[in-house]
């Protein structure tokens, strides 16, 4: 079930908050600038479903998005569990990164964890089927698909050339609680 953990930037043995309310994340995610949403993602995807079966099935709600916020771009990013270089896809994204524009993700299968370092604290928020996340452009983050992942996410850009990453040189990542799959709790 999606969740959302804030820690101080500092203690990550601690966390200040620990939710499965929609309403309290939603609230608290939007206090600090993120978009977060509940979407149907009721379409079932073969397991060799490829980026453009995905899209074809949601793209009612792509192109709402589209519109509302002014996506010129998307792309499918999926990770079928048991996939053999497991290791080498969750380390791309485990180091805190920026973006000069939004990085927008619909979730329409699995689960995993996006880290969002604002204003001294981490938020933690795992983000499953039917999750919408909007992370806007600068703020300081990473994603961790946990060790066995299993995800398909829609992902939105506003640049032609997709995702690129800043990386900011900061170790905190590896002083965070790491993402282990979808029946963690949050701590």
């Amino acid at each position: 079930m999606t969740h959302l953990t804030v820690y101080r930037d500092h203690d990550p043995s601690f966390p200040e908050l620990a939710t499965r309310d929609l309403i309290v994340l939603v609230g608290h995610l939007a206090m600090t600038g993120i978009l977060f949403e509940r979407w149907a993602a009721s379409h079932s995807l073969p397991h060799d479903a490829g980026s453009e079966d995905v899209l074809a099935a949601y793209a009612t709600d792509v192109a709402r998005l589209q519109a509302a916020r002014g996506y010129k771009t998307v792309d499918v990013a999926r990770v079928p569990r048991g996939v053999a270089n497991a290791a080498d896809l969750r380390a791309k994204f485990l180091d805190e990164h920026t973006h000069s524009e939004d990085e927008a993700r619909f979730f329409v299968e699995g689960s995993g964890a996006f880290y969002l370092h604002i204003d001294r604290r981490v938020f933690r928020i795992v983000c499953e089927t039917g999750d919408l996340l909007s992370v806007p452009a600068g703020v300081r983050h990473w994603f961790d698909m946990g060790p066995d992942p299993h995800f398909t996410a829609i992902r939105f850009f506003k640049r032609p050339d997709g995702w690129m990453a800043e990386p900011t040189g900061a170790d905190i990542a590896a002083r965070f609680p790491g993402y282990e799959g979808p029946t963690a709790s949050p701590r």
